[in-house]
This record gives C-alpha cells, structure tokens and sequence, in this order.
C-alpha cells in the first residue's frame, strides 16, 4: 500500500511539472484580454500596446497620456515624440517630429531659434517615405544623422528674391527644397541658417524652416514662407520591426520569437530585424495566433476576389473553379470558362492517340520555345532597368567604341566566381561586394557586385562607366566589362593584389613597409593620375571623391587610382559646375561645400589632405581626442605654422626624411589646402613640384647644399616632362567601404 501511494505521488509531481511547463511555454504567448485598444483616436494594435501583458516586449510600448482630451498616444515614454498611427500590413508607424525654425526681425536680429533633434532607439525612419525639407527664401538647412557608427550629413539650399518666383507644389529650390536620406537613421538632428538675414526679402519670408516630413503629407505652399513659424510639427514615418535579429536567428530562439506558425517572416527592409505576414490568401494581425491572427479569406464569398464563371469553392489560402458534369473548360473568366461539349467522349477517344503524340512533341517544342523566350523577355528587361540603352547613347554621343568596354555573360561571371562562392569575396562594405574571379584562361579579374537595386543609382553607375572609358593611364585600374543581363549591374576590372592605400597607412601591420621614397612616389602618381585627368583627356574630368580607401597598391606599390562613380566630365567652356555636393567627410574642399561649385581646385584640396596623410599616417578626421585636432588639415596647417611640423610627421617619415625636404613636401600640401581655391596650384603644378622633389631625393641633393637655381631646373624639367599623362587604358574599381554623402541643394 505505501509503495502504491509512492509511485502515485510521482506521477502526480510528474504531471505538476508538466502543467507549468506547458504554462510556462502559453504564458510567452499569451496576450490579455483586457488591453486598450485605442488611446485618444490612435489604434494600438499588437504587438504594441499600453500596459503590460499587452505587448511583446518594451520596444512596442505605447504611453497614453491621459492627462489632455483626447488622450495622446505617445513613443518609448518619451512626451516628445507623439504616436499618430500604427500601421500592420505595412509596418509602418507615424510620429509627429519638430520643424526647426529661425526667424529674425527687419533688422535681421535672430528672434526664434530652435534646433530640431530626435533620436529613436529601435525604429529607423524610413528613406523611402520621408523627404528632407527646407523652407524659406534665404534658407541653408544642414542635417546632421547616424547610420550605425557613420556621421551622415545632408543639406537643402533654397533661395528667392521674390515672393512670385516661388510655385505651390513645387519644391525644387526656389522657396523649398527637398533631398533624399539613407536608410538605417535612429538619430537626426536639423538646424538652419540664413546668408543674409533674410533682410532682403524679410517682408514677404521671415524665417527659415528645415523638418523631415512623411513625402506624401507636406505639400509645399507660398503661403508657408511667412505661416510656417506657426506649425511647429509635421508627420514622419517609422519603419518598425522585431529586434535585431534576421529569421533564421529568431526562429532559434522560439521563447522570444515574435510570429506564430500561421505566420511567414521577413527580414526588415530597413535596419536589422524582421517581420511577420500573413500568407497570401489570409489576412489579419500576423503578431496573434490563431484564431485572432491569420484568417482564410473565403474569396467565394466576393466576386472581386475569385475569377470563377459558375461554381467556386473555397480552400485554405486560396479557391478552386469549377464546371458542373458534362461541362468543360476550367471555370474562370479570363480562362476557358464553361461550354457545353456533348461530343466529349467521342473526342476524347479519337483524338487521345493523335493528340498524344501531337501533345508530346507540340508541348515539348513550347515549353522550350516559351523557356527561351521568357529567359530573352528578363535578359532584355535587365538590360533596360540597368541603362543598357542610355550606355549605348551615351558610347555613341561621346564616339567611344562599343569594343572598347567588353559585355560579359551572367555564365562567365557564375563560373569565373564559382556562383560567387563566400570564399572569393575580397572586399565587403554597406553598399556591395567585390569578389575575385578567375576565367577559363587563368585571367584574374575583380567583379563588382551591389547589395541592393537602387533605380535611383543607375544614372552614377552609367557616369562611371562612361568616364572610366575615355581614361587612358597606367596608374588607373584598367576597367574590362560590364555584366547589365542580371538584376544588379556588374563592373569587372582587373585585378590589384596589394590593398587599399588606406589599409597600409593605417594597419599596424603594413605602415612598417611604407617607407619614405614609396610614399613620395605614390603621392607623385595620384598627382600625376588627378593632372591627367584635369588636362589630358579630350573632356576635363574632376574625380570629386580622392580618398586613401579609392587608392589601391600592386605588390610593386605602384598606384591604381579607383572610384570614379562620382566623377563629372566639365566642359571645355566651363571651368565650374553647380552639383551635389559629394564625398567624404574630411577630404571635402569647404569652398566646394559652401558654394555647391564644383572645379578642377576641389579635387587639388583633396589631394592635398591626403598628402598630408601620408606624411603624418592619422587619419582625416577623428571623432576622438580634443576638438582641435579632430580636422588633421586644420591641425597640420595650425602646427606648420607654429614652425612644429615634426609634431606631426610619422615616425618613420622624420627618421628617413631630410628637414629641407620634408619642409617643401609640407610647403606643397599647405598650397593645396589653401581655402580660396584660386590661391592653390592646379595639379600640373603638384605633379611637378612633386616629382621634382622626388629626383632631389635619389641624386642625394637635398640638404646637401642644393641652391634655389637647381631647385628650379628639377622642377622645371619635371614639368617639361608632363607628369600627368598615361600609358595603357586603364580603369578603377570602387572601393567599397562605407563612405559619407553630403546633399547641399535638394535632390539630384
């Protein structure tokens, strides 16, 4: 008897621990019944929701404030940022943010200034629904946002001197502007400023106004120059996911997976995470399980939805026609319907040893016929979303041979890459991959593939190539091909083995084999490269984004100058050009920056930054260490002319260089850095002086008692020499790291 009372208390503890098991599992699950669903007018769908028990996690907690009438919904405990609507299907939430506003009196004294600044922990603001917009009549408005741990800046300009110039509906510059953002933003911060006070046209535009607004809901109007100070907030759309893990990982972790089984997942389409839908032919909240989840849509219950002409029947995710007996056909509208064959069966069997061989061969030649045409239909579809015909318009406009840049097949690229294996991947960043690819007939190539379609980038992607095919110098990568029959567009270029310069600059295992004589003659080549380019080709072509990342080394040291997706042919009337301003934080010419005036003189400034770090080995700009040293060509012209220049200088420069020398190298990067452009050398000049430097150096002269009129005979044999052009057509493939786009004047 006791040991029959035993084994039934095991098996009741048994049990116990079964239950709460199985409740520990539900309680994950389980949503109360009791949650508010609305707050104010806002509904509050799952996975948000007010209180707890009401939400999946406190990323989706919604505050209602219920302290004004009607109740304001409200993000993250934050009484700034004001919930508008949440939307499921699109994964979208509205929030109202700040419109940052300046306005001064007649005298042009400031009399309201506030600076707009939001900063969302988990939801990005989305780059497809929001437009960066400035308002005003002598407005400048800079927006300063993080894409992970990368500064992005963005500017609008819009100017009018009068209050007729300006169109409603219309926001190209004149009285607004607007420009694009970057996907992945949590923090954005917005400010503006004026040139002029706004003193000449304060009658009619007292302030200026820069706000990130939902596209869809701002339209610009003349009325807002002057009533715009009194809207102090707009609508912006939040992308919103789950966490910050992909499916895959998600799915691992069941406990805190976030979609039931009825669900599909999908990863975010901005930032990281993912989402759940429901599949086609249900709809519902995908965040609930069944039954208040996913639901079958009966679409026989509704014409709309079904194609049927008689019976239809309802299936799980989807419906069937039919035709009732003796009827064929298959039941649908833009089918065959249903007709009346009373000579069926004797079809049928007259026809079934004829029609079969008829079938056999007939269904074999039209599907291989259809196979084909479809396979042509998407080559050509490829072809035309990819610019294939504004390349071949812009070849013939600029009478470059249609062979001088070699059309690949997707084939050759799959098996020069091994169906772009992992372990051919030589370089990765936030924009694409380049992989190395080896060709049947051991050639080594390097293949440049996007991450993403991005239809706006295909004009850039044309630019490059075109202007990559009228460049001839053996200090460029040398371009090959391209590949426009795939979905992404794909540059092939030949294949450089040693790394970027940056790499070797800033690598501790590199910079110890940059000596002194290579960084001069690397310097000499880029100056030679960007002379080249100013003065040599048929159009003057300015480079606008050098950068040690877009310089790469072959096991020689000898430069491959790349990245020409932002360079712009000028010209030969034109010596300026009014464009977005593009390229990176730190190189970027200020002239160039302030007055959107793009010149030959913007890419020396350039040149000259990167001179400068090659003779220290610090980068452009730093976000550590005191503030005056975060700009290294404001703190190296600062230290030159406080006479410390050896401050600055690696080690191995001031152990292997001579004091004179290093002096006019210096003398040559402060010339480049000048703000006015027109106080700085054109690159001819650069290239020159360098070289000529460089021939001191191996003949021994410098510090050996080398007189100003020898001095002279170098460089101006330099000179005579034309460093500046090239040998052999070559070309540049980007290099991929994340790089920061600066937008000053609306969109492109």
């Amino acid at each position: 008897m006791g040991l029959q009372r035993k084994h039934l208390q095991m098996v009741l503890l048994w049990c116990l621990v079964a239950v709460l098991a199985l409740a520990t599992t539900k309680a994950s699950q389980t949503i109360r019944s009791d949650c508010d669903e609305y707050c104010g007018d806002v509904s509050i769908p799952y996975p948000f929701g007010t209180s707890e028990g009401c939400y999946f996690n406190k990323d989706f907690l919604i505050t209602c404030d219920h302290s004004v009438n009607p109740p304001k919904a409200q993000l993250l405990n934050s009484s700034t940022v004001e919930v508008l609507n949440i939307s499921i299907d699109a994964h979208e939430l509205r929030i109202h943010t700040f419109i940052a506003i300046r306005c001064y009196d007649s005298l042009g004294h400031t009399t309201d200034d506030n600076i707009s600044y939001t900063t969302l922990p988990f939801f990005p603001f989305s780059y497809t629904r929001n437009k960066f917009t400035a308002v005003g009549c002598d407005t400048f408005a800079n927006a300063i946002a993080f894409q992970g741990d990368d500064l992005i800046m963005a500017g609008c300009l819009s100017f009018c001197t009068d209050e007729n110039s300006t169109r409603d509906g219309v926001c190209s510059g004149i009285g607004c502007c607007q420009s694009l953002i970057p996907e992945g933003l949590l923090v954005f911060n917005s400010s503006v400023g004026s040139l002029f006070n706004h003193s000449r046209i304060w009658d009619f535009s007292p302030c200026s106004y820069s706000f990130l607004v939902e596209e869809d809901a701002y339209n610009f109007s003349t009325a807002h120059l002057k009533d715009l100070q009194y809207r102090r907030v707009v609508p912006t759309v939040l992308d919103w996911a789950v966490g910050n893990l992909t499916c895959e990982e998600a799915q691992k972790n069941s406990s805190n997976y976030a979609c039931p089984k009825e669900s599909v997942c999908n990863e975010s389409s901005n930032g990281p995470g993912y989402r759940c839908n429901c599949p086609q032919g249900y709809r519902g909240n995908p965040y609930l399980p069944f039954p208040n989840g996913c639901q079958d849509i009966d679409e026989c219950t509704d014409s709309t939805l079904n194609n049927c002409t008689n019976s239809c029947h309802n299936k799980l995710g989807s419906y069937k026609c039919s035709c009732p007996k003796w009827y064929k056909g298959d039941g649908k509208r833009d089918g065959e319907g249903c007709t009346i064959d009373p000579l069926l069966l004797t079809k049928v069997s007259l026809g079934i040893s004829i029609g079969f061989a008829v079938l056999l061969i007939g269904g074999n030649w039209l599907y291989w016929g259809f196979k084909q045409r479809k396979l042509v239909m998407l080559k050509e579809k490829f072809f035309r979303q990819n610019g294939g015909f504004l390349l071949q318009q812009q070849l013939h406009e600029r009478q470059i041979s249609a062979n001088a840049i070699r059309i690949f097949t997707t084939k050759e690229l799959e098996d020069a890459t091994n169906n772009y294996d992992e372990s051919r991947i030589v370089g990765q960043g936030g924009f694409g991959t380049v992989y190395k690819g080896i060709f049947k007939d051991n050639r080594t190539v390097a293949i440049k593939k996007s991450k993403m379609v991005d239809r706006t980038q295909i004009d850039q992607f044309i630019n490059e190539v075109v202007v990559l095919s009228q460049i001839n110098h053996r200090n460029v990568v040398k371009l090959l091909g391209c590949c426009l029959e795939t979905e992404v567009p794909l540059l092939v270029y030949e294949f450089i083995t040693n790394d970027t310069l940056y790499h070797h600059i800033h690598s501790n295992e590199k910079t110890s084999v940059m000596s002194l004589e290579i960084r001069l003659r690397i310097a000499a080549e880029i100056a030679g490269v960007l002379s080249y380019l100013h003065c040599a080709t048929s159009v003057p072509i300015i480079h606008r984004d050098v950068k040690s990342m877009n310089i790469l080394l072959d096991d020689n040291f000898t430069t491959k100058v790349s990245d020409f997706g932002a360079s712009r042919l000028i010209a030969l009337d034109e010596t300026q050009v009014s464009t977005m301003v593009l390229g990176t934080v730190g190189y970027l010419d200020p002239e160039y920056l302030q007055t959107n005036q793009l010149t030959e003189k913007s890419d020396v400034y350039s040149f000259g930054v990167l001179l400068v770090e090659l003779l220290t080995g610090k980068k452009p700009l730093s976000h550590t260490g005191p503030e005056k040293e975060r700009s290294l060509a404001m703190y190296f012209l600062a230290l030159l002319k406080e006479d410390r220049l050896f401050q600055i200088l690696d080690d191995c420069v001031v152990q292997e260089g001579n004091p004179e020398q290093l002096r006019e190298v210096a003398n040559v990067a402060k010339r480049c850095l000048m703000l006015k452009g027109e106080e700085r050398p054109t690159m001819r000049e650069v290239a020159a002086e360098l070289e000529g430097l460089r021939k001191m150096e191996r003949h021994g002269w410098v510090g050996a008692g080398v007189n100003s009129e020898e001095r002279e005979y170098l460089l101006r044999e330099s000179e005579d020499h034309g460093y500046g052009g090239g040998g052999n057509t070559t070309a540049g493939y980007d290099s991929i790291k994340d790089q920061v786009l600066i937008s000053v004047g609306g969109p492109r």
